[in-house]
């Protein structure tokens, strides 16, 4: 936490430098959607074995949310940037069946979610193509608060089983990345956005698996 707060403290220290007065600086609030997955050689090597499985074992993304606060500060008429600082959940999901003639009847399922919580600090350059309409991208540093998976099991449509595993000590404390997007800006200050995360560092600390955060968001936001 305390490198959060370093970071957005030297974003602080560069406003004057962009000519920014204090008071055409604001604060915002924004949230949304995540669907968040991993991309790289442990998911390729995975879906290899999905196809062998005959569609009984599947990769999804894992839903979640994002939500946080951010600082416009306009540098000219069409040109703005935007620091924040968001808790994200982030992840992937595998699901599995069971299936055979003698064993339909049993419906064994299987799902295994990797539940990372991170915390975003992005740095954005927002360019205003339109009125209202604007692309927004720029460098992210995530740190990780925990990591956990989740395993559950069922049968016969009910849950036999339900568990999280810590799995924290695996995964890197922290990832770089790049966030890209559009948006909207209303006259009434609501913000609708749509972007990516694309990370940039393994997820894993020692590089074996060689994956990566993917991250589909859609936001509103509203700044005051």
């Amino acid at each position: 936490m305390k490198k959060i707060f370093y970071l957005l403290g030297l974003v602080l220290l560069a406003f004057p430098f962009y000519g920014a007065s204090a008071q055409n600086i604001k604060v915002g609030i924004k949230g949304g959607y995540n669907a968040a997955n991993w991309e790289g050689d442990a998911m390729d090597n995975f879906q290899s074995i999905v196809q062998l499985s005959n569609g009984y074992a599947n990769t999804e993304m894992r839903s979640g949310f994002h939500a946080g606060a951010f600082l416009s500060v306009p540098v000219t008429s069409f040109f703005t940037i935007e620091p924040g600082a968001y808790y994200s959940q982030k992840g992937m999901r595998l699901t599995g069946q069971l299936s055979s003639e003698k064993l339909d009847f049993l419906d064994l399922r299987a799902t295994l979610t990797n539940k990372a919580e991170y915390v975003d600090v992005p740095l954005l350059a927002k360019f205003y193509v339109a009125d209202g309409f604007h692309i927004y991208g720029g460098p992210q540093m995530s740190f990780l608060v925990s990591n956990k998976i989740n395993v559950r099991a069922g049968a016969f449509g009910l849950n036999m089983l339900n568990t999280d595993i810590n799995f924290d000590s695996q995964i890197r404390k922290t990832d770089v990345g790049l966030v890209g997007g559009v948006g909207y800006r209303f006259a009434n200050r609501l913000n609708l956005t749509g972007g990516y995360d694309y990370g940039l560092n393994t997820v894993d600390k020692g590089g074996n698996l060689n994956t990566y955060n993917r991250v589909i968001k859609v936001s509103m936001g509203f700044e005051f």
